[in-house]
């Protein structure tokens, strides 16, 4: 059983579900995307997403016509496994087609780009064995990339990440909720003193590589958008 916390994008609130590992995700249609499928390698019970992603995910499941099989979803910031803010940290991001040649995969990462549904489609240079793809969302705090810019009122997928990370590294948030209280903003300002950073309790460019270097494993890949 995992517990499932999801941005509901329309609304600006975060939703909590709770789903068997054979079910499928919240906002998921046809069945297509399990919990399984979604959580991958992750042995955490605890998910997130946002809405968005997931239909966008259920649009181009659709236009693609056929069952995609997923090799990579989620994955919380301290398994590693991917670049220091990546996008599936933020359960925003799918690996696909690890099953598909060379022909498939330009099939689908051409419909990736064409149909409108993701964010960003990673090009083959970067992934000639796997196509990439997400709904990423807001202006990335960085030049290189990554995420945004989360602060005081800021809810969200993005504000999961930072929580989790804080609270991985010993400044508790009050609980992991994607809600960017003022527990966080202690937090982040605590974190921000430790590693002399300006303490403004802004989660920007700085803060963001710092905290995701101190708590992704040095091992994974450092790509920043991925």
């Amino acid at each position: 059983m995992a517990t499932i916390k999801i941005f509901n994008n329309d609304e600006n609130r975060m939703e909590t579900y709770f789903r068997r590992e054979d079910e499928a995700m919240p906002y998921n249609t046809g069945n297509t995307l399990k919990v399984s499928e979604f959580r991958g390698s992750s042995r955490s019970d605890l998910l997130w997403t946002e809405k968005r992603a997931m239909q966008s995910w259920n649009s181009f499941r659709f236009m693609y016509g056929r069952p995609i099989r997923v090799g990579f979803a989620f994955k919380r910031p301290y398994e590693g496994g991917h670049g220091q803010q990546s996008q599936h940290y933020a359960g925003v991001a799918f690996d696909v087609g690890h099953n598909l040649n060379n022909a498939q995969r330009a099939e689908m990462r051409s419909l990736a780009y064409n149909s409108g549904v993701w964010t960003y489609v990673e090009p083959v240079s970067l992934s000639p064995t796997w196509v990439h793809f997400d709904r990423r969302r807001g202006t990335p705090a960085c030049a290189s990339g990554g995420y945004p810019v989360v602060r005081f009122g800021s809810i969200g997928a993005y504000v999961l990440v930072s929580q989790d990370s804080l609270s991985r590294l010993g400044y508790g948030t009050g609980g992991l909720d994607g809600v960017f209280g003022n527990a966080t903003t202690n937090a982040v300002i605590a974190f921000q003193r430790s590693n002399g950073l300006t303490p403004d309790g802004i989660v920007g460019c700085m803060t963001w590589s710092t905290l995701m270097y101190r708590v992704t494993p040095q091992s994974a890949c450092l790509e920043p958008i991925d």
